[in-house]
């Protein structure tokens, strides 16, 4: 679920609503497949079907450990630039949420692996000016072009602050 328009601010609007990078489901993927594919390979081997169980038990298991929850992870977790903050939310079953306001932030930062560069992802680092400091962002998708997005808008609300 994204972020809620209706928490918004009065004059704040919606600048980018992101999840992390595709990457990070790269391996459960991978894992799904091989479990499947194992899975339904060791079924037909046997004429046992209490082994034929246990074998669609682990498969099961394996499935919602290393396939299910980090999809969950990833589609409830949102980056959202707004014209005002930055916020962050987590979680499945618990939320955790932070919320950057753009007028105390001190700089912001990208980091990325030749190949985070490759899929055009990386890690945004946002120094604030409070008790809490930093705030890492790993999986940013257009790392840079998010970055460059915030400086600008650091910009912006500073010249809307200079003006009233």
């Amino acid at each position: 679920m994204p972020y809620p328009d209706r928490l918004l601010a009065e004059d704040e609007e919606v600048i980018s609503r992101l999840h992390p990078h595709w990457k990070m489901l790269f391996w459960p993927v991978v894992i799904f497949l091989g479990a499947v594919g194992a899975g339904a390979f060791g079924a037909a081997q046997t004429d046992s079907t209490p082994l034929r169980y246990t074998i669609l038990a682990a498969v099961v298991l394996i499935v919602v450990i290393f396939t299910l929850l980090p999809f969950m992870r990833w589609q409830t977790t949102h980056f959202v630039v707004t014209s005002h903050r930055v916020l962050i939310r987590r979680g499945i079953l618990s939320r955790s949420g932070r919320d950057v306001p753009l007028s105390r932030i001190n700089d912001v930062s990208f980091e990325h692996s030749f190949f985070e560069r490759l899929l055009g992802c990386g890690t945004l680092i946002v120094e604030s000016a409070g008790e809490r400091g930093q705030v890492v962002l790993q999986h940013v998708p257009r790392v840079e072009s998010v970055q460059g997005r915030i400086y600008q808008l650091m910009e912006d609300d500073s010249e809307r602050h200079e003006h009233r």
